[in-house]
């Protein structure tokens, strides 16, 4: 049975000692427009398909936030369902937490865009406003420029010349990518973070050339008057050959021997995961094509640029302990050099350290129960259509706000987990639309909840609809903003040419240090230049 706190007490069990998960159970719309410094971004609509993955540990200390309005006490039942044995609630929710006089903070990843506000401060990375980069170019004065964000950011809008280099994957590289050890190597990312933490980077690993930051990124370069490029193709990640590999190894060895991270084999590692007190992650920090190709047993692949610049999105326990997996040890210990200054318990594991790890540290580990979620009986879209038409079924889309308003079938109502029973008539059957089985099938654990037993999907969701020829409509005012709760309006076009959205965001970001609190403060372990 959970147990509720008055927002003082959850402040201080948040910033005290040991391991604990603050879970923001409300929508992503609503996380994103003020959350607590370190709660994590836990939607009620995908609970136990998120949970399982950030907090891997039933034991852990869970405490719960939403809106107040009962959200959190739902999720709580339906967390305990999954053998997580110490679930709190925040009495009163995020609105509480503010009147108690703590800060709430906008936007996303927020600890990790915090960092890099703060490691500037210390380490003082060299900077390249918009106009001089413009000049360099417009000279053909010798410099490198890359774009230290996932390809998939890349592709959609860069600085123009810049080449595709992700943190991380960049200095792996290096002897492939950068021929010339005397010229400026730029960085760039979409705003200020990436390309701070990619600087301090490449220093902390003894690249010999002079290395800046692009001033607020894309966003600055856009704000100086210059155009984007948009929809450029990255380059496929240079292979690494055996002198390259060597130079990875010893970069790695470096920033090891400055900053005391250890490396560990797999019988630590085993040792590690027999202490049932601690919660245990093991995070394979190379590209997606590498993990693909095969990887250690039970480790997930969180690539080194988006673990520390996205840290929440893989690691929801505060404290908890991370094992970083590599082949040569540098993208592992490049991640964890950063994750340490975050507050985590951090160790590099090579593979070929690994050779003998096998899942049976999984079986040593307290990891939540699955879900008991059954198959939904499958209804064709003409049959929905027909059951709609007749009165016999609502039809309820849970597909994103934005995506029914663009296009949607003809008298589905746009619903979402929490508020289902806004939407759902009594005595009728309940058709969902979804964009996964997933998510129509914790939606049916709540209709269930309420009486609402005959539930179906429909096959092949709005594809499927479409494909059959029956009509779609659009709304593009429906649903509201104010009932759009899984969607972020907070400056969501600043990529798309609102300049003042930009601008608002990079006040923001480099605001973010004037909001921490004294305690908030202490949770960063900054790291000394070396």
């Amino acid at each position: 049975m959970s147990t509720r706190l008055h927002p003082a007490d959850a402040k201080r069990l948040v910033h005290g000692p040991g391991e604990i998960a603050i879970l923001d159970v409300r929508e992503h719309g609503q996380y994103g427009e003020g959350h607590p410094l370190l709660a994590t971004s836990a939607p009620y609509s995908r609970l136990e398909a998120v949970v399982p993955v950030l907090v891997p540990n039933r034991f852990v200390q869970l405490l719960l936030l939403d809106d107040g309005d009962g959200v959190a006490e739902r999720a709580a039942a339906r967390l305990e369902e999954l053998g997580y044995i110490h679930v709190s609630t925040v009495e009163g929710g995020a609105p509480a937490w503010a009147a108690a006089g703590f800060a709430l903070y906008k936007g996303v990843n927020v600890p990790s865009k915090t960092l890099g506000e703060l490691v500037e401060m210390v380490w003082h990375p060299k900077m390249i406003d918009a106009r001089t980069l413009r000049a360099w170019q417009e000279e053909g004065r010798p410099h490198v420029l890359f774009d230290t964000r996932p390809p998939s950011e890349y592709r959609k809008m860069t600085v123009p010349g810049a080449r595709s280099g992700p943190n991380g994957e960049l200095l792996h590289r290096m002897s492939s990518a950068v021929a010339d050890r005397d010229a400026p190597i730029v960085l760039t990312c979409a705003g200020r973070t990436r390309g701070l933490v990619g600087a301090i980077g490449l220093r902390a690993a003894g690249v010999p050339n002079p290395v800046y930051a692009l001033e607020n990124g894309t966003q600055g370069w856009a704000l100086a008057g210059f155009d984007l490029a948009r929809g450029c193709n990255p380059d496929p990640l240079p292979d690494l050959e055996t002198e390259g590999a060597a130079e990875s190894r010893a970069r790695a060895d470096r920033i090891r021997e400055s900053t005391a991270i250890p490396f560990i084999d797999s019988k630590t590692f085993e040792d590690l995961a027999r202490d049932t007190s601690r919660t245990l992650s093991l995070l394979d920090v190379r590209s997606a094509e590498e993990y693909a190709q095969g990887h250690l047993p039970g480790a997930l692949h969180a690539p080194c640029v988006q673990i520390v610049q996205a840290t929440d999105e893989w690691v929801g326990v505060r404290r908890s302990r991370l094992v970083l997996t590599d082949d040569t040890g540098l993208r592992a210990v490049l991640a964890a050099f950063w994750l340490r200054q975050l507050g985590y318990e951090v160790y590099v594991l090579r593979r070929d350290d690994a050779v003998d790890l096998d899942e049976s540290w999984l079986r040593m580990r307290p990891l939540p129960h699955p879900g008991a979620r059954g198959a939904l009986r499958s209804v064709s879209p003409e049959q929905a259509a027909a059951s709609v038409e007749e009165g016999r079924a609502v039809l309820i889309d849970l597909r994103p706000s934005v995506a029914y308003r663009q296009s949607h079938p003809e008298g589905a109502l746009w619903s979402i987990r929490p508020r289902l029973e806004q939407a759902v008539l009594p005595r009728k059957a309940v058709l969902l639309i979804a964009t996964d089985a997933m998510t129509a099938q914790l939606a049916a654990v709540d209709l269930a909840a309420i009486g609402m037993a005959d539930v179906g999907i429909v096959e092949g969701g709005i594809e499927g609809w479409r494909d059959a020829g029956l009509p779609l409509v659009a709304s593009p005012e429906q649903p509201p903003d104010e009932e759009a709760i899984d969607f972020l309006f907070f400056v969501h076009d600043r990529h798309d040419g609102n300049l003042e959205a930009a601008r608002r965001y990079l006040e923001w970001e480099t605001g973010l240090v004037r909001q921490l609190d004294s305690d908030e403060r202490a949770e960063f372990k900054l790291a000394e230049p070396f």
